[in-house]
């Protein structure tokens, strides 16, 4: 998938991913893609969770060899 901004949460702990994704999402225009790379098994809930609080839409996610991918689309 295509996106405009990468952010490596890969190492931190909840609530880190979250916090720093939502800073990078404020710096982006509407309808960028943010991809956001993270090893906190945890943060597969919490990017669903934030996604439904904040409006900002995931549009994907994987996980391979227990790293984890997340596209947020800003809103």
């Amino acid at each position: 998938m295509e996106f405009h901004k990468e952010l490596d949460a890969r190492g931190l702990n909840c609530p880190l991913p979250i916090l720093k994704a939502k800073k990078a999402l404020a710096e982006m225009t509407s309808g960028e893609i943010l991809r956001v790379l993270a090893t906190d098994p945890g943060s597969v809930r919490d990017f669903q969770a934030f996604a439904r609080q904040t409006g900002n839409e995931l549009v994907g996610q994987s996980e391979n060899d227990k790293e984890f991918t997340f596209f947020m689309k800003r809103k």
